[in-house]
């Protein structure tokens, strides 16, 4: 029996399986499509997803197709300075999406990864346990868990019957790379003239004279998934920006929504949602791939606790606890954003007036922490204010704090040297170390980084080590 079937190929998906390889999971991947997409949705990567990069060691390969940029405070296109940020990755790296994805493809099939292009998901049924597949050649497989990331139209969710509310799409937008043959300067010309109005226009060189180019539709298509012809994409440059830029040889051609909605549960038995399959909103802000591989970088440990058989009762279904809610944040900080940037006379006037308190810097940053997921913090009850929150990297003696984190492992990190991890040093590293600026004697960290526990007292300590990482087997602790 597989241990773990991902239904979906992309970015969510590979992430996810690379976590559950780390534990020694074995998984599939099966992809609808047979071969990867071409279409750039997302440009780049937020500070949390470059943190999370960092803590498994895929930081470096990253960092040589992409490109830094400081983070600014950017909200439905107010742009204001740079915002302080709590990470040692405090910018933006702008990275296409396909060159993401290629990255993780390669990263999964590096540790073991089996990845099966082609394969179409039809149907499914579960058990007490596990989960059977039919594949649309009338292949069955079977696996003790399953995990649809299989985008905004998930077949996975429907075949669950997992309701998914929210609001359909109301506009649409025009998305492409081409030539332009009009010479760069009055590509900027026009655009900074049509963007004081209409800010979801914008043409940005890519290289050897393509454009990746955004323009408004004219209304909403029958069929999203049918991109545009490349007659429709020049009549909408020629309405929004008054010239269509004598744009020619298209690469590709897309179009999006701002249909809002959330999967109102990841989890049902077995079978869970991440990603677009349990969530999907407009794309302003860049959130959408980033909140994914987020989903996967918290999925992958429980699920991996749960087949080593070590997971506390209810370890699963704090998936659905902690990551809906930080979803349903970004469903309601995107709807704003479009409000914002709508022509409507009411809009621009709360627009203008956001615009002013962005220049308070606490206002600022609240904003940016939101968009770039760093000011997330996970419902553990009371406690340290560090408790739910990730740890930013810490320099110490033994190195940084990530890099003691790629094996994707607990880890107490302690300047008291009185501490222990007693049953648990299976699953949770012990490092002492009285270097970095860790303002608290000790804090116990889960595999994806969020604080599960600090102090200093070693009998909170084992409440903490039995709440997220369970009794060790065969332990007289069990008694």
């Amino acid at each position: 029996m597989i241990d773990v079937i991902i239904a979906g190929g992309g970015p969510t998906g590979m992430m996810l399986g690379a976590e559950l390889r780390l534990h020694g999971v074995r998984v599939v991947v099966l992809e609808r499509d047979p071969e990867p997409t071409k279409v750039v949705r997302s440009l780049g990567l937020h500070a949390r997803s470059i943190e999370v990069m960092d803590q498994r060691g895929l930081l470096e390969r990253f960092l040589e197709h992409g490109k830094q940029a400081p983070i600014r405070g950017y909200f439905a296109g107010i742009v204001k300075p740079s915002s302080s940020l709590d990470s040692t990755h405090a910018y933006v790296l702008g990275i296409p999406q396909p060159v993401t994805d290629r990255l993780l493809l390669e990263h999964a099939t590096e540790v073991g990864v089996e990845i099966r292009r082609g394969r179409e998901v039809t149907g499914l049924s579960q058990d007490e346990d596990g989960v059977d597949v039919e594949l649309a050649d009338g292949t069955r497989l079977r696996s003790r868990y399953l995990v649809g990331c299989d985008g905004g139209r998930s077949t996975m969710r429907k075949l669950l019957g997992v309701e998914f509310p929210g609001e359909p799409t109301t506009v649409e937008t025009l998305l492409g790379e081409m030539e332009l043959t009009a010479d760069q300067e009055t590509v900027l010309a026009v655009m900074t003239e049509v963007r004081k109005t209409q800010l979801r226009f914008g043409a940005g060189p890519i290289g050897d004279g393509v454009y990746r180019v955004v323009v408004p539709a004219d209304g909403v298509s029958e069929d999203p998934r049918v991109p545009p012809s490349f007659d429709e994409f020049k009549r909408q440059l020629v309405a929004t920006a008054g010239t269509d830029f004598g744009v020619r040889s298209p690469r590709w051609l897309s179009r999006f929504g701002d249909a809002t909605r959330l999967a109102e549960r990841y989890r049902v038995g077995r079978v869970f949602l991440a990603g677009d399959a349990a969530h999907v909103h407009p794309p302003v802000g860049g959130q959408g791939l980033n909140l994914g591989i987020q989903d996967a970088f918290n999925l992958g440990w429980k699920l991996a606790a749960a087949i080593d058989g070590w997971a506390p009762e209810d370890l699963l279904d704090t998936y659905h606890s902690e990551r809906h809610p930080v979803a349903d944040g970004v469903l309601n900080n995107t709807r704003a954003q479009m409000l914002l940037m709508s022509l409507d006379p009411g809009a621009r006037a709360v627009r203008r007036l956001l615009s002013e308190l962005m220049d308070f810097e606490e206002v600022n940053r609240y904003l940016t922490e939101k968009i770039t997921a760093t000011g997330i913090r996970y419902d553990f009850g009371d406690g340290h204010e560090l408790l739910g929150r990730r740890m930013r990297d810490l320099e110490l003696g033994l190195g940084r704090l990530y890099g003691l984190m790629r094996g994707g492992r607990g880890l107490l990190l302690d300047r008291t040297g009185r501490l222990s991890v007693q049953d648990w040093g299976d699953r949770v590293d012990h490092v002492v170390d009285a270097g970095g600026d860790l303002e608290v004697p000790a804090v116990l960290l889960r595999p994806d980084g969020h604080v599960a526990w600090a102090g200093e007292d070693q009998q909170e300590l084992l409440v903490a080590l039995r709440r997220w990482f369970g009794w060790r087997r065969n332990s007289s602790a069990q008694g």
